[in-house]
């Protein structure tokens, strides 16, 4: 055998082969068009061999998103007292934007296909609730035995979602162009102005006491007016309307 031939190109993972398969018949046919049978065909592989990596068709749209939020759930568990709750949840919704940036072209053609298919818009809904609901679960450990501990939690761990996804789809939205770590950044910074200072510990006594409802910022915190978002709904709307209604209004501010 001569040293100079060239080996055969290797073949990717089969987990990428089908993802790249279902991409490929969705931009070319549609998504609704597109069958299972015609992603593995495609791919070169058999329809045990899609199930078994991917429980439906909309899962291979999002193939990173268990991984992630295993990543997310464990890095929140790892939190100790000596970690801010606020900065916390804030470094952990991160991750979402880091899985997102690790292939900018997919991820910007992902959300292409997800706004055209109200179906994966609803899937992704759901996707995004279950990041809200880890950091809420956290939250709440965090503040519990507080005067509207629950309440509390969350509100901030809809706020941190809603704040992430604005950024992120604002990148999204200019096709991945841009400083996508700087525009989630300056949202999350938004969410701390607003949420982080009521966990500072309280002068002279080391302890951490929330601000009463309602009440005004101090002269001199750094607070502006323009600062402040105030959002009306109903008490019994669905958490996934409010962070809806609160994405629209800090599209709007």
């Amino acid at each position: 055998m001569s040293s100079s031939s060239a080996a055969p190109a290797a073949k990717p993972p089969m987990r990428d082969a089908l993802v790249e398969a279902a991409f490929r018949l969705f931009l070319e046919r549609g998504y609704e068009q597109t069958t299972v049978d015609d992603i593995v065909a495609l791919a070169g592989v058999g329809r045990r061999s899609f199930f078994r990596y991917f429980p439906s068709k909309e899962d291979v749209v999002f193939p990173d998103h268990e991984r992630c939020l295993a990543e997310m759930t464990a890095f929140l568990a790892a939190g100790g007292e000596e970690h801010e709750p606020v900065r916390r949840v804030c470094d952990a919704v991160r991750m979402v934007l880091r899985m997102y940036a690790e292939n900018p072209a997919f991820s910007v053609q992902r959300y292409r296909l997800t706004r055209k298919v109200p179906g994966l818009r609803a899937y992704e809904l759901s996707v995004v609730w279950r990041y809200e609901r880890a950091m809420a679960e956290y939250l709440r450990g965090r503040f519990a035995g507080r005067p509207d501990g629950t309440l509390r939690a969350d509100v901030l761990a809809a706020a941190v979602a809603a704040a992430h996804n604005n950024a992120l789809r604002s990148w999204l939205r200019s096709d991945g162009k841009g400083d996508a770590d700087a525009a989630v950044d300056h949202a999350l910074e938004y969410v701390r102005r607003e949420f982080g200072q009521q966990d500072e510990p309280a002068p002279g006594t080391g302890r951490r006491t929330p601000a009463r409802p309602g009440s005004a910022p101090e002269e001199g915190d750094g607070t502006r007016p323009e600062d402040v978002l105030v959002l009306v709904t109903r008490r019994d709307a669905p958490l996934w309307r409010v962070v809806q209604e609160l994405e629209t209004a800090l599209d709007r501010a």
